[in-house]
């Protein structure tokens, strides 16, 4: 056998926590600011956090293999959009035209728009080993996810007395 649903439950919660963390460093620790297309992969993420949370609250009950698997969705759709960002900022396909800034609150509004830093989708601002930020979430959430559904497919039934 795989795992266990649990382990599975574990991993879907600590991934998209993991993958959102490191997200939100980068940009506030960092300043690696985020294009339209990061916003993006970030959304599905917190999606998974919050559909995986009660089922390990609650993992003895029915519905708790259903938020699993829909967490499991939620991470594989964040992996795509990943890899369609890193396909952009590589030049292998045409990305948007609109691009994204972050402007402060309060103050001059017109000052905070015009000292703004403007980030581009289809420059990558950081890579390792030649893969983009947008390329390591590809990586890490189809294979999480593929991870966590063939562990919920195959998993053994959790025994609660530990």
């Amino acid at each position: 056998m795989m795992g266990s649903i649990r382990t599975a439950n574990w991993l879907a919660f600590l991934l998209p926590s993991a993958l959102l963390g490191g997200a939100l460093l980068s940009q506030y620790g960092f300043g690696l600011y985020p294009c339209e297309m990061c916003m993006w992969q970030r959304w599905p993420h917190l999606a998974a956090i919050i559909l995986a949370l009660p089922a390990l609250l609650f993992r003895s009950r029915n519905w708790s293999k259903l938020l699993v698997v829909a967490a499991a969705i939620a991470i594989l759709i964040s992996g795509l959009i990943g890899g369609f960002h890193a396909g952009v900022e590589y030049d292998w396909w045409e990305g948007l035209t609109s691009c994204t800034t972050n402007v402060a609150a309060g103050g001059d509004m017109l000052d905070s728009i015009m000292n703004a830093p403007l980030v581009r989708c289809d420059v990558a601002p950081w890579s390792l080993f030649g893969i983009s930020l947008a390329g390591f979430n590809f990586l890490w959430s189809v294979s999480g996810a593929i991870l966590i559904l063939i562990m919920v497919a195959t998993g053994r039934k959790d025994v609660d007395n530990v």
